[in-house]
């Protein structure tokens, strides 16, 4: 995951902090050198690193720093704003007209960032906003491009404007216009062509398609798996073709997460959203001070109950905080809530924005795919068995074994295991936090998944 590597090493540096009953001038200075050292190694700029680590340093060193009865505490809150600060403080939308007028936004970026995806994700979110978007196919040059965001857009439920046997963006991009106001469309989201590097054919092209149209909202798509050579490419962008926004893509996977550190302080503009997965609705809106928080292994509760809002199906979770607490759930609830989980981009991701959590995740690591070895035992289950595990013989188990492709032990220890949960809820009854508490999803986790081999 992004940031996983600066998280763990800032967090070391503000324990030792913490474990000081007084600091010293030299005790702070001698851990921002650490600070910098890991905003270095996660490919954070270095202009950016000199510049935070003067800011926080300035004001870590003062009087009322070093002389408060909790030091080490307030150096790691100069950090937590002083990192806000760098990401750009306050959360930026994407600017949309009145809705009686047609919003148009421009994508940009390399090939292979995930422009053509992202476009369909902006507008499956726009259109759950009370929009009518409108893809527009502007990319001739890339082989099946065209059908890449036809796909994308069927599954989003958005259409797609394209001109078959067109070689001309411009043409491509004064049509749908026509087409976008003759049809009630009040947003038009161009998917322009990327290159594998910048050249001066690929810039001419974003200023003919800008003098061709009114383009409202530049959006520049960067990978973050790139790391600095993301924040070069954004800068590289903003100063010959113009930006109003950047999205980063990719940051669930193997990144230090230098890029995101570093946009907004060298080109200036904010990052609007941050891609998660592949999926079309793996598109978070970017909150400077949640991802701060993170980063300094804070957690991030809000974004998980939003993420939670959307997932998960309230009444279900109505129903299953009732189970859960007279201990009546059976295998087609478990499957149920694991498929919530996923949804809400796995345990893992769910315990990196629980606040202690992040800390502890040495052990902590939830084995995704024991999850998935779980499902398939489960759906290896008939009806029956998976409403009333008690009839789940031997011969049962070992056809539910097979059928799921691993060893009876692997069945026996599951069921084993959710016996057991079954004992210790009915033995906790209050466990759930109370009647008021609203269960399911969240209520779940602890008892659910606190006992099985994930």
């Amino acid at each position: 995951m992004a940031f996983e590597s600066l998280s763990d090493k800032l967090q070391n540096v503000f324990k030792n902090l913490r474990g000081k009953g007084r600091l010293t001038e030299a005790d702070v200075k001698a851990a921002l050198r650490e600070v910098k050292m890991a905003l270095l190694e996660a490919d954070v700029s270095f202009k950016v690193v000199k510049q935070f680590i003067n800011s926080v340093q300035e004001r870590a060193v003062g009087e009322d720093v070093l002389g408060s009865l909790t030091p080490g505490q307030m150096v790691v809150k100069i950090v937590h704003e002083e990192l806000i600060a760098l990401m750009g403080s306050e959360t930026t939308e994407i600017a949309l007209k009145p809705s009686s007028e047609i919003t148009v936004i421009l994508m940009e970026g390399l090939q292979g960032a995930g422009k053509t995806t992202t476009a369909a994700k902006i507008a499956g979110k726009l259109k759950a906003k009370g929009r009518r978007p409108l893809l527009v196919a502007c990319d001739v040059y890339r082989p099946a491009a065209v059908e890449q965001l036809k796909i994308n857009g069927e599954r989003q439920g958005v259409p797609v404007f394209s001109i078959d046997g067109s070689k001309s963006p411009v043409d491509i991009a004064r049509a749908a216009m026509e087409h976008a106001g003759k049809n009630g469309f009040n947003v038009v989201i161009l998917d322009t062509a990327g290159r594998l590097h910048i050249d001066e054919d690929m810039m001419q092209e974003l200023k003919d398609i800008r003098a061709a149209v009114e383009v409202d909202q530049s959006i520049l798509v960067v990978d973050a798996m790139t790391g600095q050579d993301a924040v070069n490419v954004a800068e590289s962008f903003a100063e010959k073709a113009g930006i109003d926004g950047v999205i980063l893509t990719k940051l669930d996977g193997d990144t230090r997460g230098g890029a995101a550190l570093s946009i907004k302080a060298v080109t200036g503009k904010p990052i609007l959203y941050v891609g998660m997965g592949e999926k079309l609705s793996d598109l978070e809106q970017f909150y400077p001070d949640r991802m701060a928080s993170r980063i300094l292994g804070m957690g991030d509760i809000l974004s998980l109950i939003e993420k939670a809002e959307q997932e998960v199906d309230e009444a279900k979770a109505r129903e299953m905080s009732q189970k859960l607490r007279k201990a009546e759930f059976d295998f087609n609830d478990f499957l149920d809530q694991m498929r919530q989980i996923k949804k809400m981009g796995g345990m893992n991701s769910i315990l990196g924005m629980m606040p202690g959590i992040p800390q502890m995740k040495g052990n902590m690591d939830v084995d995704e795919s024991a999850m998935d070895r779980v499902e398939a035992i489960i759906l290896s289950m008939t009806k029956e068995e998976r409403a009333n595990p008690a009839i789940l013989n031997p011969s049962r188990k070992q056809r539910i074994a097979k059928g799921a492709g691993v060893n009876i032990s692997e069945v026996n220890r599951i069921v084993k295991q959710f016996d057991q949960m079954k004992k210790m809820m009915k033995q906790l009854p209050g466990m759930m936090g109370g009647k008021k508490r609203r269960g399911g999803m969240f209520g779940g986790l602890g008892g659910m998944f606190g006992k099985l081999p994930f």
